[in-house]
């Protein structure tokens, strides 16, 4: 028998409300605006150099061994004011210029036909392989022996430390062009020198670029090693002779010149790829 009390509550069939997914600040594979990076990059720094000067403050080490960033740069400035310091940089710059563009112009060319054409991978890879585990401060003996103490034989290890590197990633560089891009061109009837040099060499290309922007960073690591051999000028050789008077804030200095130019040429080359290629940053949405 149906009575009124035990009637039973009608179900709610709205939908529940919808949950705002939370915000963060960290976001997957976010990308950032210029201004943005700009300003992270400088709280970054900033909280560098604080820290650095509370430790040099502290007492923890010896002032000598330790210097602040304050000691640093009245150092760098006492090196360009008084030492000819800027007549170093420029022959370290010179150094570096020279054996990456000699680098570059045998890479490329061998990373192209690597890259596109098997039957060659197959004969140079064992060779390039093989030397790019081998250490180039290990032909430093070979060198000196050879080329003697002089000018050939840094230019020699900066540019071995480099090469062959270079040679491999510009040939993955070369083997990741989409082959339907080839597969087209060959249906138009484009030939295999034209497809090497008008779809593979250009699509190939801003790849090519950040690689050599990358490597080039390789190339500033070995170039104190190439000049503290017998060697009167250049950042590194300065730093040997500072090393002799136990200068540690000229050694500072000069790391520091080294680092300052280092991303000032990671800075070109990001601009150079961001004018020659405006349509990636424009697929990328940025």
């Amino acid at each position: 028998m149906y009575h009124p009390n035990l009637a039973l509550p009608l179900l709610d069939t709205r939908p529940p409300p919808a949950r705002r997914a939370p915000r963060h600040r960290l976001r997957l594979m976010q990308r950032l605006p210029a201004t943005t990076r700009t300003l992270l990059g400088g709280a970054g720094a900033l909280v560098f150099l604080l820290a650095w000067q509370g430790l040099a403050a502290s007492g923890a080490w010896p002032r000598a061994l330790f210097p602040a960033p304050t000691d640093v740069v009245r150092a760098l400035i006492d090196l360009f004011v008084n030492h000819q310091f800027g007549a170093d940089v420029l022959a370290s710059l010179a150094r570096v210029g020279f054996s990456f563009a000699l680098a570059a112009a045998i890479a490329l060319p061998l990373g192209l036909v690597m890259g596109a054409f098997a039957p060659i991978e197959a004969v140079l890879n064992p060779i390039v392989a093989a030397f790019r585990y081998l250490p180039a401060t290990a032909f430093i003996p070979l060198f000196l022996m050879w080329l003697g103490a002089g000018e050939e034989q840094k230019l020699a290890l900066l540019f071995i430390g480099v090469v062959f590197f270079l040679i491999t990633l510009l040939a993955d560089n070369t083997r990741a062009v989409r082959a339907e891009l080839i597969e087209t061109a060959r249906t138009l009837g484009a030939t295999r020198r034209q497809i090497l040099s008008t779809v593979i060499w250009r699509a190939s290309l801003p790849a090519y670029v950040d690689t050599l922007r990358q490597m080039l960073a390789v190339s500033w690591t070995y170039l104190v090693v190439a000049e503290i051999v017998a060697t009167t000028d250049g950042i590194g050789a300065m730093m040997m002779r500072a090393k002799r008077f136990v200068h540690v804030d000229d050694i500072m200095a000069g790391i520091l010149v080294i680092g300052v130019l280092g991303l000032a040429f990671d800075g070109l080359f990001r601009a150079v790829h961001g004018w020659a290629f405006p349509y990636l940053r424009q697929s990328r949405g940025t």
